[in-house]
């Protein structure tokens, strides 16, 4: 009887694993799916770290945002704690999405039509004195692409954030973002070509 129990329990411990994972693949591609498709600039992480294995370590205009921006900054504190902030993006004449505004914590007024919220954690330690900035983090900060096709990008990318190439567009990253902040990459770009594309499942 006790081996039986065991069987059983270990069938439903496999179904409950199994639906998780199902779970957690199907939100993410929902997000992919139905989200508002935001477009930003990509800006290289220090070179020595950009490339590690077979990922690309990604930054953007939006991972430093402006103490100034920030509506509700904390009276009287010098330095960020850890905590989420929601980051409000607007499109900009070149087609890039750009941080308009900010909030800690995960509440906010409703975007308009032409405006997205996205989600991110702010780490410890920044200062909040005026004309700082505090790096925030989206979880969308590694792009994974076919072995040997990361070196490639990494050099590119550094020529074109150094100036050598000002004729060429920069790099981007579609991202999509679900109604409650969440980003997921979809596609990496350079300039209007799509290199890489992200499946739904």
């Amino acid at each position: 009887m006790s081996r039986y129990k065991l069987v059983i329990a270990a069938i439903v411990l496999a179904l409950a694993q199994i639906g998780f994972l199902g779970w957690m693949i199907a939100g993410r591609a929902a997000i992919l799916r139905d989200g508002k498709e935001v477009l930003l600039k990509v800006e290289p992480v220090d070179p020595r770290d950009l490339l590690r294995g077979d990922y690309v370590r990604l930054g953007y205009d939006i991972s430093r945002i402006e103490v100034e921006k920030i509506a509700n900054l904390p009276q009287g504190e010098q330095a960020s704690v850890e905590g989420p902030i929601v980051v409000r993006l607007k499109k900009d004449t070149d087609g890039y999405w750009r941080a308009t505004s900010a909030s800690l914590g995960t509440d906010s007024t409703v975007a308009a039509a032409d405006e997205v919220d996205i989600r991110g954690e702010v780490t410890d330690g920044w200062s909040l004195t005026p004309g700082s900035t505090v790096r925030v983090d989206y979880g969308i900060e590694r792009f994974y692409v076919p072995e040997g096709e990361g070196l490639a990008i990494e050099e590119e990318m550094r020529k074109r954030n150094s100036g050598s190439e000002p004729e060429l567009r920069s790099f981007g990253i579609k991202v999509a973002v679900a109604s409650d902040g969440t980003g997921q990459i979809k596609a990496l770009m350079d300039g209007d070509t799509m290199l890489f594309e992200e499946p739904l499942y």
